[in-house]
């Protein structure tokens, strides 16, 4: 990798890192330089602002770990089902890019820069529509197999989990512990079983 396209990343690395402890609006230029240790001009010759870089972060950083996190284990599923709860469980419990005392960050974003940007806004519905997009194939491919009735409608499914997900992800910021989401996992196993 170049010099610059190394500085690039480590800038869009350690931004995100200070960003999802600290928040977005919160976060300045300032504290990203004096957290990757860049002089302004090597910051501002990579990005124009730090609108610029928070894009970057989404594209770059967030959505391709968002890719392999939260879509990669819904590709080709022997059971939809176990997989989406096992996807739950693994994100909630066993993540290490995922703190609970922070949240989700895609949701942090989603929260705090949507309503004021519709750039953030764009990429961030395009990572939920591709989360959703896999989770309601996933789920039609499981009724094609008899592995789910009929009748379940996966995009309701999917809006379900999804919502769940965020919901409880938000629960934890609360009370800065994973236990909350153990009665969370517990319900959506009873809730997925009766889809079967």
């Amino acid at each position: 990798m170049k010099k610059a396209a190394a500085t690039r990343l480590m800038i869009l690395t350690k931004a995100f890192e200070l960003i999802y402890v600290k928040g977005y609006q919160t976060t300045s230029i300032d504290d990203i330089i004096a957290t990757t240790k860049v002089t302004k001009g090597a910051f501002y010759y990579h990005f124009k602002n730090k609108d610029e870089m928070g894009l970057a972060i989404l594209q770059e950083i967030l959505k391709p770990a968002l890719a392999n996190s939260f879509i990669q284990p819904l590709q080709h599923p022997a059971n939809p089902l176990d997989a989406i709860f096992d996807l739950m469980h693994r994100l909630l419990m066993e993540n290490e890019f995922l703190k609970v005392e922070y949240g989700c960050p895609a949701a942090n974003f989603t929260h705090e820069m949507t309503p004021w940007n519709s750039d953030f806004r764009q990429v961030l519905d395009e990572i939920t529509q591709e989360w959703e997009t896999a989770m309601v194939a996933a789920i039609e491919r499981g009724k094609e197999k008899g592995l789910i009735r009929k009748d379940v409608s996966a995009k309701q499914v999917t809006l379900f989990v999804m919502s769940g997900y965020w919901g409880i992800r938000n629960f934890g910021k609360l009370e800065n512990s994973k236990s909350i989401y153990l009665p969370y996992l517990k319900e959506l196993k009873n809730y997925l079983n009766n889809l079967a």
